[in-house]
């Protein structure tokens, strides 16, 4: 059994996630920003599915101090901390040029900011059990570019770089820190979009299809298990083979 903590896990990739962890019988913690009823739902579920533990916690990630918090309150409520699955992230998007300072600001705090301040904590616990996972979801966006979401591709880029940095500074101990980068995953945003588009999108995928959240839910648990140790430092997509590189 592990301790696990999904952030962004009212919904999505995040609920997908935390489900699959749930279903292989582990504690887990469920994380949101706003939700508070999606959360309850999602935790209802984890426990259904046989979880050995189930917590929620609320945080407005974007928030320093929430974001060091949150991994103090999901350890000491779980016994300790395994793994960390930074999945929040928020979209603020628009084209460059009338792009406000705080729709810049905005995203970076909270899709790499606070990855960055939620992962330095949750490594001092790791280190110190020699073993730990760190699964950052990225995008595809942060690797091939989109337009209308410079802050949201150099976020997600920047995680690219973060997950490469702290995979070789803790190696040693037993933690490994890697990525995934999802591209067109069936969701809300998805689902609203007008049909032109939807199709424009989709003839660009291979598969022909958007991928399911449960798809990306089954690499990043598999990311965080025994058998992956060796994989470390890696950015893995999951895109139907839209940006094959």
């Amino acid at each position: 059994m592990k301790r696990v903590l999904v952030t962004g896990s009212s919904r999505g990739i995040g609920r997908a996630t935390l489900l699959e962890f749930a279903r292989r019988g582990n504690a887990v913690a469920v994380h949101y920003a706003g939700n508070q009823a999606a959360a309850a739902e999602t935790a209802a579920r984890a426990r259904e599915l046989g979880a050995a533990q189930v917590e929620v916690f609320g945080a407005d990630l974007a928030d320093p101090a929430a974001a060091a918090g949150l991994i103090g309150a999901a350890r000491e409520a779980l016994g300790g901390l395994d793994v960390l699955v930074n999945n929040a992230g928020i979209t603020r998007d628009g084209l460059l040029i009338r792009m406000k300072d705080a729709d810049w600001d905005a995203v970076l705090a909270t899709n790499l900011s606070a990855v960055f301040r939620l992962t330095r904590e949750a490594i001092k616990v790791m280190m110190k059990a020699r073993w730990g996972r760190v699964i950052n979801v990225s995008s595809i966006a942060g690797l091939m570019g989109n337009a209308g979401q410079a802050n949201y591709a150099a976020a997600k880029a920047g995680l690219v770089g973060f997950t490469k940095s702290v995979a070789k500074e803790y190696a040693a101990r037993g933690v490994t820190v890697n990525a995934v980068a999802p591209g067109f995953i069936e969701s809300d945003m998805t689902a609203a979009l007008p049909e032109k588009v939807r199709d424009e999108y989709l003839a660009a995928i291979p598969a022909g299809r958007f991928g399911k959240p449960e798809e990306v839910a089954a690499l990043i648990a598999f990311l965080a298990s025994d058998e992956a140790a060796y994989i470390n430092g890696q950015t893995i997509v999951v895109d139907g083979g839209l940006y094959p590189h």
